[in-house]
This record gives structure tokens, sequence and C-alpha cells, in this order.
């Protein structure tokens, strides 16, 4: 999300996206640590034992969005706080893989330049429990999405897709929930888990 938008939620010190080595870096007296988004492509991801190590230091460690839930889901069960629907995806094994949550981004502004594959296929699955679009469908959609290069998945890319793949009328209804409808389930977890870090003594 916007980093205005974060701060009026919280004036907290916001990040870039977590790498390899930068939670070790941390001042030694942080007791909070949020983790949304996180480097997986470019760069090495943040690992399981960096987070561990904050953990058994009594920090608490709270993960939500992308990087942040699946990191979360993996470390459940040590103590790590997850937060929002794709959290709830990842621990449920309903999704799995890095893959889902990958996206692409400016380095200079952070502004995405991409949409994660949970967002688009959640989507995807909710035009589908509507009956906008058929279950067949559906899984055409997300199928073709899993075979396009990260970079390219947007909303836009989606659409397109749904013009070759689905009966016009299908793709009419379907074009017009993207539009109109559909939901940013990355801003929305994001959300979630800044209020959780904001809340945190009434959270825990």
């Amino acid at each position: 999300m916007e980093h205005e938008a974060a701060i009026e939620l919280l004036d907290a010190d916001y990040r870039p996206p977590v790498k390899r080595g930068d939670l070790a870096a941390l001042p030694a007296d942080i007791r909070t640590v949020g983790i949304i988004d996180g480097v997986l492509l470019t760069d090495a991801a943040v690992g399981h034992r960096e987070i561990l190590t904050l953990l058994r230091r009594g920090v608490k460690v709270l993960g939500g969005g992308s990087m942040g839930a699946l990191r979360a889901a993996e470390l459940s069960d040590m103590g790590m706080i997850g937060v929002g629907r794709i959290f709830k995806e990842y621990s449920s094994g309903r999704i799995n893989g890095d893959d889902e949550v990958v996206l692409a981004y400016d380095p200079f502004s952070l502004r995405p330049l991409s949409e994660p594959l949970i967002n688009l296929r959640l989507n995807i699955e909710a035009a589908a429990g509507r009956g906008i679009i058929s279950a067949e469908a559906s899984s055409r959609l997300i199928d073709a999405l899993k075979r396009t290069y990260y970079p390219k998945r947007t909303f836009e890319r989606l659409d397109k897709i749904a013009r070759e793949l689905l009966e016009k009328t299908e793709f009419e209804a379907f074009s017009f929930f993207l539009k109109n409808e559909r939901m940013d389930h990355k801003r929305n977890d994001a959300i979630l888990l800044i209020k959780a870090v904001k809340d945190e003594p009434r959270f825990f």
C-alpha cells in the first residue's frame, strides 16, 4: 500500500521489502516487527532462522499480505502471528508456494508493477462463487495466469486472457466484475497488519 496511507494508520519505521539479513540489522531494542512484502527473485529471501532469532529474543513478529503471510503460515507454530486472508489461505494448505505472492515493483518508488497471483486468484474464485463465471472457467483462467511470467500478471492481462478463453456473455460479466467489484486482498491484509501492530497490546 502507499507509504502515505500507511503513515496515516500508524507512524512507524517503514522499510523496503525485506530481504536476507535485514532482520539481523534491526536495532537491538526493537519489540515488534511487521512483515508485509519481501524480495523473492531479485535477492535472497528473508530466512526462517532470522525470524526465529527475533522470536527467541521476545520480539513479536507479525506477517500478512505477501511474504509476511507466507512466512507466518510456515512459522505460526513457532510463535509468528499471521494476519489476513492471504495468511489464512497459506495456513489452511489450500495455497502453497512463493509464486503466489511474487510481483514486480519499481526499485526506486517501490510502486507495484504487477499483481501477485494470489490477488488475481481470489478475485477469479469470487467471481466463480457468485456464478459470474463457471468453475471450469475459473480453473482455466488461473492455469493461464500460472503460465504467465510474473511481471506480466496484472488485472489488465487477466482481462485479455478472459476475452480469449470465455464466451462473450460470460466474458462481459467477468470484465464488469473486474472493473467494478474486484478486491485488493493484499492491500486489505496490509492494512489489517498495520492495525494489528498499532493495537499490539490488545492484539496479543
